[in-house]
């Protein structure tokens, strides 16, 4: 059983780490860990600690990370978002970087890369026959090894890709078994899947043109959320494009952000 000095042990440790708050939590910490903690022989809570904080190769604070992260997602989420992204944002990035044919995306929660993917069919669709002229590349980005592991596979269950659209199924998708299909190589060529920890700085050398957040900062408190919006704005092109969850919001008083419609901000031009 946890106690309550070891859960807030890891309550703050995750708080001040990965931005996450877990304080409401208990029952999750201590039903995903106590597995962890019998099949590694650990006797404690404070001892997995130690072992997180003292580790010098990082692998505990992985295995603390793959264990407590939630990562829920699907193929064509708030697809509406795709549909604003291929009728708005893309025909005007289109114009604005005809010259350098250079596109800079990221997802900045990737998962298990059922969004990434999504994306990348539609960049795929709408540049069609130009595709191989633009540099589409999607950085991809999660802070759980476990599924990042999944989504660079780019294996899915039939039943996860039957909400694709038949022809992305065929153009797309390569059948590995009676009921899985693999990503092809030049979807998986798309997306650059890559560890990395929103509390980090942002390692961006170019400024971004489109930013996908979905459904990542219900996880942190306010003040958190308002510092990584600001540190991503700073880091996007002017008039580059912001996508966060559709049950998230930011609090326009306290970005430069540009409000566009529920979920979809803007930075000013």
């Amino acid at each position: 059983m946890i106690t309550d000095s070891e859960f807030y042990e890891i309550v703050a440790y995750f708080k001040t780490h990965y931005g996450i708050e877990l304080k409401e939590k208990k029952i999750l910490v201590s039903g995903r860990l106590e597995n962890y903690l019998m099949r590694n022989g650990i006797e404690s809570y404070s001892e997995f600690m130690q072992m997180v904080r003292s580790d010098p190769t990082g692998n505990a604070a992985k295995d603390i990370v793959n264990a407590l992260t939630t990562n829920h997602t699907y193929f064509m989420r708030e697809f509406e978002h795709m549909e604003y992204l291929r009728q708005v944002v893309l025909p005007y990035l289109k114009k604005k970087e005809y010259a350098s044919k250079d596109l800079r995306i990221w997802c900045g929660a990737c998962s298990s890369g059922e969004e990434p993917y999504t994306l990348a069919c539609v960049l795929q669709d709408f540049f069609g026959l130009e595709s191989d002229r633009w540099d589409t590349t999607i950085l991809a980005t999660d802070i759980s090894t476990k599924v990042l592991a999944h989504a660079q596979r780019g294996e899915y269950l039939n039943e996860q890709l039957a909400v694709l659209p038949d022809n992305w199924r065929r153009r797309f998708f390569t059948k590995v078994s009676a009921d899985s299909m693999r990503a092809n190589e030049t979807l998986r060529k798309q997306v650059l899947f890559r560890q990395f920890n929103l509390m980090n700085p942002l390692p961006f050398r170019k400024k971004l043109h489109v930013v996908f957040l979905r459904n990542v900062m219900i996880y942190f408190d306010e003040a958190t959320k308002i510092s990584l919006v600001n540190r991503i704005y700073e880091k996007m092109e002017p008039g580059g494009y912001l996508f966060i969850g559709s049950t998230e919001t930011i609090d326009k008083s306290k970005t430069n952000f540009s409000y566009i419609q529920p979920s979809i901000y803007r930075k000013n031009i």
